[in-house]
């Protein structure tokens, strides 16, 4: 699976692919996706949607490369099934366009929203939310410093047995204060 890109070494999305990755269910899709193959039916229940809905989307996301088949397995009652994984693939685009970022930002924000409600209430380890005011050295200082931690941590190897954890970091300007 490719580390996590900082910004500026990311390749830009092409337009099929921003549009795979602007919808939250695929984002989520991906997210279950990533430590284990999981077939359309494992994904529709866990997502609580239909099945043909959700085959919908992993179409679309095996279509633009960021989900591929594994090979086919024999299910519980000797059915065969296919199962998706992630290929890290979304790790490595960037999006160009400033109104395209923000519908993938709100997209990301969604997905969020949808894994912690589903998670439960007990599911919050760690929430931090504050306003700063940086010049733009700062910002890029801070920039780094976050993208060094993300990677450090994307570069481990799974730890055997640990627990599945999400985490969302977004840098963003504020508007200005209305006067």
């Amino acid at each position: 699976m490719p580390k996590i890109q900082p910004t500026s070494a990311r390749r830009d999305a092409t337009p099929a692919e921003f549009k795979a990755m602007a919808h939250p269910l695929r984002l989520r899709i991906l997210r279950l996706c990533l430590h284990e193959a999981l077939t359309n039916k494992e994904l529709a229940d866990q997502l609580g949607q239909e099945p043909a809905t959700v085959l919908h989307h992993v179409r679309t996301l095996c279509a633009t490369g960021f989900l591929e088949p594994e090979p086919v397995r024999s299910g519980r009652r000797g059915a065969l099934e296919k199962p998706y994984r992630a290929t890290g693939k979304s790790w490595i685009l960037s999006i160009a366009d400033p109104d395209d970022r923000v519908a993938g930002v709100v997209a990301t924000i969604d997905a969020l929203r949808s894994e912690i409600v589903d998670a439960g209430p007990d599911a919050i380890r760690e929430n931090s939310r504050l306003g700063l005011r940086l010049d733009d050295d700062e910002v890029t200082e801070l920039t780094e410093r976050i993208n060094e931690l993300v990677q450090s941590y994307a570069a481990r190897a799974p730890t055997s047995g640990g627990e599945l954890y999400g985490m969302y970091i977004s840098l963003h300007r504020l508007a200005r204060p209305r006067r």
